[in-house]
């Protein structure tokens, strides 16, 4: 899959972050491998190390997302991955509505790697039924800057507001896993 430019809400732009992108790295049965780069991140705010595990709230700092609805039906699933190594994975019956936690098979594996000016965000994720056929995607993510800066990022940005759960945010698709 190519790389796709993210742009700011422009409500809530940012400070010194010039630019985000992310891109799928691979699908295969096992595992779903995204990648987003952060340009311009000598202020960028990663919350310390959690350890593994389920947690709500992570959008309230620095966190990356992934929405994924199969098919033509109205449910999608929505991924948070934090620097923390912290996630949290959820079913939605329809636009926000009947959430509940999605289990996974075992843990993601997510790692931020910061430079002079970038920072690098690799996550893996089981890939799990829900990643059958051609699913649209939305690829987002949270940036929290110096001085509590919060900007939000996304392929699109529909509304006065942002919001990653709009429909019109799930603007890429996702191959079919490759098989050996």
């Amino acid at each position: 899959m190519k790389t796709l430019e993210l742009t700011a809400h422009p409500a809530r732009p940012p400070s010194r972050i010039s630019g985000i992108t992310a891109r799928v790295v691979s699908l295969d049965g096992e595992w779903l491998r995204l990648r987003w780069r952060i340009e311009g991140a000598q202020a960028l705010v990663a919350p310390p190390f959690a350890g593994r595990g389920r947690d709500d709230g992570l959008w309230r700092t620095t966190c990356f997302e992934l929405f994924v609805r199969d098919g033509e039906g109205p449910g999608y699933a929505e991924f948070n991955l934090s620097p923390s190594e912290r996630w949290n994975a959820y079913r939605f019956a329809d636009y926000r509505e009947g959430q509940e936690e999605l289990p996974l098979p075992r843990e993601p594996d997510c790692t931020l790697r910061q430079g002079s000016s970038f920072a690098i965000f690799d996550a893996a994720i089981p890939a799990i039924p829900l990643f059958g056929g051609e699913p649209a995607i939305a690829l987002s993510a949270v940036i929290e800057e110096e001085g509590a800066a919060l900007s939000y990022w996304a392929l699109a940005h529909p509304g006065a507001d942002p919001d990653f759960h709009a429909p019109a945010c799930f603007a890429a698709t996702l191959e079919p896993p490759k098989r050996a």
